[in-house]
């Protein structure tokens, strides 16, 4: 499976907590910077060709040398696990909370 990078920088609203979700602008949004939820629609990042469209619930973080922490996350619909860049912006105390969880 290829990992082909699509830019997609989008705001949107969030289908866990309901809030208005600006866009990154250095990056692309790929989660909720209030909850750290995210939405299963992509199978290579920015495709939006998936077609699970379940909640991926953050459930842990780890370390990654090049890319610093990251998110992991499991669709609550099909179990898949996904991970993602923690953003500049992430509600910190959340990010604490999934550091002791992983």
């Amino acid at each position: 499976m290829g990992r082909n990078f699509i830019v997609k920088d989008e705001e949107f609203i969030c289908d866990n907590c309901g809030k208005k979700v600006p866009k990154l602008g250095y990056s692309c949004r790929n989660h909720c910077p209030y909850c750290l939820h995210s939405k299963h629609v992509d199978i290579n990042p920015g495709d939006r060709q998936e077609t699970c469209h379940g909640d991926l619930e953050p459930i842990g973080l780890e370390k990654n040398g090049k890319k610093g922490y990251v998110i992991i996350f499991k669709c609550k619909k099909c179990g898949m696990i996904r991970k993602n860049k923690v953003a500049e912006d992430d509600d910190i105390d959340l990010i604490i909370r999934l550091s002791s969880m992983h």
